[in-house]
């Protein structure tokens, strides 16, 4: 009978031998990338959270990015019944509540109505918006009470867990989309839409204070619109600062030394979350404001302006556009990009005169385009 050969333990041996090398290897790779990246490499957790500056922070500064740190890294409240919170800030009366009505209707709770009226009490027409009403406060234009305003308007919406985004709107703003449209896009994504761009004319960085130092640098100081939609997280940080809010409240103002006029609704936000989340945001608004008149105010359109063809041609407008205001009078064009892909950009316009009432009703309620 022919011997059956017996099983060769020593290649077995060197089989395990060979795979434990193997994954040592493959460990040290993992923990030496992990300590060592490559000189371009970010993290993606990393883009989330505070950049460290190339000094030692303050206490009040380590203390502030903590918090910052703690709440971006909070993964968002998980909501049966995700609303949208409109916010808004008003002296008075809202002109155009029953067109609001109409784009509300039908959508009970996916939306929530904040009233803060900083010179009278309003008197509502819509039953949407009676007993929405906040404590309000004085509101003078151009200091630091327009942010005191808008931190109210976010502490009582953020009382409301099911309120995930936090949408800020004037009595002169008007819906451009219908509300799915709004709330698909602002829900669809993890930004906020804030606007922040750096201007180093006289409207912009001249406005800037060295006594902001050393929180906050020239380098950092931004501006933009103050009609901003921000992300549960981002609303809980504007709430939480206190450390950059005194930056802004004491040195940002009107009337500051050599002839500086700095409008803190302007650059706080811009300037806050360029250095704390600048991968965060948008840098455009949603609300379209029209500046290409170059005057103080932007356009203000009368009953006769507004038409099909107005609101299309806003509806349709892809790219947001910024211009400086040195000498140089630099423009840049970007795509406004949801989620990677070029959409229109705006899904709310501003100033409108109350006469423009009934012609904003009838295209609202005739056309779907919007």
């Amino acid at each position: 009978m022919k011997a059956v050969p017996l099983p060769r333990p020593r290649a077995s041996a060197r089989r395990r031998v060979w795979v434990l090398a193997v994954a040592a290897l493959v460990s040290v790779a993992v923990v030496w990338a992990y300590h060592y990246p490559p000189q371009h490499y970010a993290s993606p957790m990393r883009d989330w959270l505070p950049a460290q500056p190339d000094r030692e922070l303050t206490d009040d500064e380590r203390a502030s990015r903590v918090v910052f740190r703690q709440i971006l890294l909070t993964p968002a409240l998980q909501s049966r019944s995700s609303k949208i919170a409109f916010m808004f800030l008003t002296p008075g009366t809202l002109p155009f509540e029953r067109l609001w009505e109409k784009f509300f209707e039908g959508h009970e709770g996916r939306y929530t109505i904040y009233v803060h009226a900083s010179r009278e009490r309003p008197e509502h027409v819509s039953p949407l918006f009676i007993g929405r009403d906040v404590h309000s406060d004085k509101v003078q234009w151009g200091t630091i009470s327009m942010i005191d305003a808008e931190r109210r308007l976010l502490a009582n919406a953020l009382q409301d867990i099911d309120n995930q985004h936090f949408v800020l709107l004037s009595d002169s703003c008007v819906p451009l989309h219908n509300f799915d449209y709004v709330y698909d896009y602002l829900m669809g994504t993890n930004l906020s839409f804030i606007d922040s761009f750096y201007d180093p004319g006289p409207h912009g960085n001249f406005r800037y204070s060295r006594n902001m130092l050393p929180e906050v640098r020239e380098a950092d100081f931004r501006k933009g619109s103050q009609w901003f939609s921000l992300k549960r997280q981002h609303a809980l940080m504007t709430i939480a600062d206190s450390l950059y809010y005194t930056k802004f409240k004491l040195y940002c103002k009107p009337g500051m030394e050599d002839g500086r006029n700095c409008y803190a609704d302007e650059h706080y936000l811009p300037t806050l979350f360029n250095m704390m989340d600048p991968n965060g945001i948008s840098n455009w608004s949603v609300t379209h404001v029209d500046w290409s008149e170059g005057k103080w105010h932007p356009k203000a359109y009368r009953a006769q302006d507004v038409s099909y063809e107005l609101l299309k041609n806003i509806t349709s407008i892809d790219m947001s556009h910024h211009v400086t205001s040195d000498s140089q009078r630099i423009e840049t064009h970007n795509p406004c990009l949801w989620n990677g892909v070029k959409r229109p950009c705006y899904l709310f316009a501003r100033k409108f005169y109350p006469e423009s009432m009934n012609n904003l009703m009838n295209l609202f309620s005739n056309y779907t385009l919007f």
